[in-house]
């Protein structure tokens, strides 16, 4: 019996391992007191940056173990865990997060490498408590790195997302904020593609929002303040906090 992963899934496994190489070799880059450093991300500083993305991967692995097994396994320990475990890790010499950077996502690649199509069916629950099928899993992964990568604010920005990625992570954010009733209604346009895109569950007619894919990720993920971007009625609308 074939027991690798469907072509598609694989195929976002691959990009999740590339994205984390990039990711591994900008925080090389920064040294001990680069990574001390702060973040884009208020209160935090680019090893706390490095931390949630490792401890992400182990919880997603987590919630991979869930669905090989049929045995329930929460992301984290319990409540508080997450957090106190990103402050334990964050202000480590930049040498031992390589090493957790590297052993970590390395470890949900191949573990998502081995999952066989029965696994990837099965329904797990996030952090958040939001249930979905394993196979979804590998996109989480691929938001978070692609996302936080930014975060570092070590010169890398959304222009950087290769356009694949790009598409990607708009069309995944599209779906989380369409259900949300804090979001006004939106009319996506991709600039050059023809391709529109709806969210937003609030109240009033949709707001025509125009611009190149990243730009618009960029936007959604509140880590731009969309200056790629052109609204039909003129200022962009205020989107709610992303995370």
């Amino acid at each position: 019996m074939d027991t690798s992963a469907p072509a598609g899934t694989a195929a976002l496994v691959a990009r999740v391992a590339a994205a984390q190489e990039e990711l591994r070799a900008a925080v090389a880059s920064l040294g001990d007191a680069g990574l001390a450093a702060a973040s884009a991300l208020p209160g935090w500083t680019r090893g706390h940056v490095c931390a949630h993305v490792a401890r992400n991967a182990d919880g997603l692995r987590n919630l991979l173990t869930w669905a090989e097994t049929g045995v329930p396994r929460p992301m984290y320990a319990g409540n508080g865990a997450r957090e106190a475990d990103i402050e334990r890790d964050a202000h480590r010499p930049v040498a031992v997060h390589l090493a957790d950077l590297a052993r970590s996502g390395e470890e949900f690649v191949e573990h998502a490498r081995r999952l066989d199509d029965g696994a990837w069916a099965a329904e797990v629950v996030l952090r958040n408590g939001d249930r979905l099928p394993a196979r979804a899993l590998p996109g989480h992964r691929l938001r978070e790195v692609l996302i936080h990568h930014v975060d570092l604010a070590a010169g890398y920005t959304p222009a950087d997302w290769p356009d694949e990625d790009a598409r990607f992570l708009l069309a995944s954010l599209v779906e989380a904020w369409s259900g949300r009733r804090d979001c006004p209604p939106l009319e996506l346009h991709v600039a050059g593609t023809g391709e529109r895109l709806a969210t937003g569950a609030g109240s009033g007619s949709p707001e025509r929002v125009t611009g190149p894919a990243y730009a618009l990720a960029a936007w959604l993920a509140g880590r731009d303040h969309g200056g790629a971007l052109r609204c039909a009625s003129g200022g962009l609308p205020r989107l709610p906090a992303w995370m």
